[in-house]
């Protein structure tokens, strides 16, 4: 014990107790200041980091996908062709208004090439040691259902919007024409309208909120429901258009003109429906000749070919 008593080792004890105090209260205060950053991170980036950077890396990601979707719409933004246009046209009936809306549909189609292109590439060499043409062949046929896949899945959306309009439009007409019996002025009975259908048809509705917007922001009627029957694509919304822009000019009665004209689109809508049940036994024909005609043959004939080879008579 009585090296404890010798000055130098109580000095280096000392020494080292200190040294040691001092690391662990300097890394305890740089503990509490990172957590500190990363709380107050988290605050203002709305949550965005978590423990181990995972969020901080899904927030890069997010970043890099919009810078990527914006050069995306400002390098398309200047393209003014027909082909750019009719795509726009085309976003604006399938219900993306959003801006950003041809940059998403090109970083969509690329990426979808792309990846198909490559998930092709790296499969089909696991299933099948084919022939390089084939091989390469089918790889270049993925990457183009990727290319063309936005492309169908648009006009799919595109119809499916367009029957509910058709569906939805002679409804429309009926009680903007009780809206109009009422007294209710043309912006008036559109909001009313909406409002109305937004349960049954929500995409018309939405429509016909914003061509009260567009009348709102101080655009002639006419004008707005010019550009209704664009975002709509139905020739009866152009109509509807055309009759009620002449029947502001020439002066004439909008709640007559609309009765008449409800009236036509409840005749069409029921032309339409007879139109589809007088086809209907057109197109029962082909499932029955495929399905149960050959059925009933093997019934009908297979006791007679039983007979015949086994010699019964």
């Amino acid at each position: 014990m009585a090296w404890l008593l010798d000055p130098d080792v109580l000095i280096t004890v000392l020494v080292f107790v200190a040294a040691t105090s001092a690391a662990f209260g300097v890394m305890a205060v740089m503990q509490v200041r990172g957590a500190v950053k990363r709380r107050a991170a988290g605050i203002v980036g709305g949550g965005a980091l978590d423990r181990g950077g995972r969020r901080s890396l899904r927030q890069q990601s997010s970043e890099a996908v919009q810078r990527l979707i914006e050069y995306t719409t400002k390098h398309y933004a200047s393209v003014d062709d027909a082909n750019m246009k009719m795509l726009r046209h085309r976003l604006v009936q399938a219900g993306v208004f959003d801006p950003r809306g041809v940059g998403i549909f090109f970083v969509i189609r690329f990426g979808l090439a792309i990846g198909l292109a490559l998930v092709a590439f790296l499969i089909l060499p696991l299933i099948d040691q084919g022939s390089g043409s084939m091989f390469w062949g089918l790889t270049g046929c993925a990457g183009l259902a990727g290319y063309l896949a936005p492309s169908l899945v648009l006009d799919r959306i595109i119809k499916k919007r367009r029957e509910e309009y058709r569906a939805g439009f002679p409804d429309f007409m009926d009680l903007l024409v009780v809206c109009a019996d009422a007294g209710l002025g043309m912006e008036g009975s559109l909001e009313r309208v909406g409002r109305e259908l937004g349960d049954s048809y929500p995409a018309l509705s939405q429509n016909i909120h914003m061509t009260c917007l567009e009348i709102r922001a101080g655009r002639s009627l006419s004008e707005a429901l010019e550009h209704f029957g664009d975002r709509l694509g139905l020739d009866e919304v152009r109509s509807f258009a055309t009759l009620i822009q002449q029947s502001d000019e020439l002066g004439s009665s909008i709640t007559d003109a609309l009765r008449v004209y409800s009236e036509d689109m409840r005749h069409k809508r029921l032309s339409i429906a007879e139109e589809k049940a007088y086809s209907l036994p057109v197109k029962l024909s082909v499932p029955l000749m495929v399905c149960v005609f050959p059925v009933l043959f093997v019934v009908i004939l297979l006791p007679v070919f039983v007979r015949v080879r086994l010699g019964v008579y």
